[in-house]
């Protein structure tokens, strides 16, 4: 079998690279070898096919449980964080039963929930940012999204063990973002003390900890059931399988972890990037003021979310910097003619969700922000996938649309606010997803005197 080209450096030196800036790596290999590419990590391991062809893609999307399958165990990555039972981790059968588990909390009715959670958070947090005190723009949305997570999905408001569990995973998610945490992942020989150095084991201890508070939460749940609670934890431990099976401890546990990292890290970063741009651009934030200021009074968030130039700037935001740079892994079945390419089982295919994303043909000026783009034409799920595709295509995207429209929607109707440095920002790797690769400090210049700031509602 001959696979696509690729860089013909040593597999070590290809992994520091990786590990330092997968974004630069793949535009480096993508201008040298084109939309499909291999790339070697390890030389134990296999070597890694990297697609940016939405042709291509499509094939391999939607044929997850044919030719191709989206096996766990390339997501062993993931493990140390999110856990052995986590709906990234696992596969098969496996996977689609804890899948259809988490579905419904996401989906209809149960998304009027979480709106007035959202608001109600947006504005507690930002109501602490003063006039003229420069603050970090991702430090105020790590707070929006970690409070809405521990509201919506854990449903703790207030108390001791809200506030604890908080710090611990606030703390947990910031530590697991280092690179250096990260060069760890890749390199499990490495996953362990050296003598006074013990980097990984504090960090599996901060987990332990963590672990500990979200276990007792679920022993409590189950010893003093409350129908009447619509948060995900209480959803998740009243659902069935086909079977009657309800999910266990560790179950719950480790999807509790999967919904927390892929909701609040993820959904931050986005909102960071998406006040950079509105803000770096004076343009694209008076169009969106001017839109926002037309609601009248108190909008209902079902009008907010379908706001034209509101989803425009957000998606254009998740376009030009995805947060999340690759699709999952899937493993060849059965042989597959692929981009002119015979491939044998055991393959491993990743879609390059940022090299697609950079694609000239399809967006052109790929580098500049315009969210016009996306009032000019409608893009296939091949072109543009900051949720991924396919079987393993993210169950809370719906959430987090909802919450960047309505945390935007809330900050800039009730605060006027100016980029302190206006200097380019750049992505870098944090932890196994991206984000600015320096503080995106603002500040509040005035209170804005609209009729409306706040969203009351809360159908969607």
């Amino acid at each position: 079998m001959k696979l696509p080209n690729g860089p013909q450096i040593p597999p070590l030196v290809q992994m520091v690279r990786w590990i330092r800036n997968p974004m630069s790596f793949m535009e480096a290999c993508a201008k040298s070898y084109g939309e499909i590419f291999t790339i070697r990590l390890d030389k134990n391991l296999p070597p890694l096919v990297i697609i940016s062809n939405p042709q291509a893609l499509q094939q391999i999307l939607t044929n997850d449980t044919k030719e191709l399958e989206a096996p766990g165990d390339m997501n062993q990555i993931f493990e140390s964080l999110l856990g052995k039972h986590s709906v990234i981790t696992i596969s098969g059968a496996e996977h689609r039963r804890q899948r259809q588990l988490l579905m419904p909390p996401f989906h209809g009715e149960r998304m009027r929930n979480y709106s007035q959670v959202i608001t109600d958070v947006t504005q507690k947090v930002i109501s602490q940012y003063h006039i003229g005190k420069p603050f970090n723009i991702r430090s105020a949305t790590q707070a929006i999204t970690l409070r809405v997570i521990m509201q919506a999905v854990f449903g703790l408001h207030e108390g001791p063990r809200a506030e604890k569990l908080q710090n611990f995973l606030s703390d947990l998610l910031e530590k697991a973002s280092s690179r250096l945490n990260v060069a760890l992942l890749y390199f499990p020989a490495l996953q362990r003390d050296f003598g006074p150095i013990n980097f990984w084991g504090n960090q599996m201890r901060r987990q332990q900890e963590a672990d500990q508070l979200i276990y007792e939460e679920i022993r409590e749940r189950r010893e003093h059931p409350d129908s009447s609670r619509t948060d995900i934890l209480s959803l998740l431990m009243a659902a069935r399988d086909e079977a009657g099976q309800p999910m266990t401890d560790e179950e719950l546990r480790d999807e509790l972890m999967t919904l927390l990292v892929g909701g609040h890290e993820t959904t931050a970063t986005a909102l960071a990037w998406a006040f950079y741009w509105i803000h770096k651009i004076p343009s694209v934030r008076q169009k969106l003021l001017q839109e926002l200021d037309n609601l009248g009074d108190n909008p209902d968030p079902s009008t907010v979310f379908k706001l034209p130039y509101l989803n425009a700037v957000c998606s254009e935001t998740l376009r030009i910097y995805p947060v999340g740079i690759l699709t999952f892994a899937r493993k060849v079945r059965t042989p597959i003619s692929l981009g002119g390419y015979e491939l044998e089982p055991g393959t491993v295919l990743l879609g390059s969700i940022y090299l697609t994303h950079q694609r000239e043909d399809i967006y052109p000026e790929p580098k500049q922000f315009k969210p016009e783009r996306f009032l000019e034409r409608q893009f296939s799920a091949y072109e543009y996938l900051p949720f991924g595709g396919g079987a393993r295509r993210c169950i809370g995207l719906a959430f987090a649309q909802l919450e960047m429209k309505l945390a935007l929607a809330q900050i800039l109707s009730s605060k006027e606010l100016e980029l302190v440095n206006k200097g380019e920002v750049r992505p870098k790797r944090r932890g196994l997803v991206t984000g600015p690769d320096r503080p995106i400090e603002m500040v509040v210049t005035s209170q804005r005197q609209v009729k409306s700031p706040i969203l009351q509602t809360t159908t969607v």
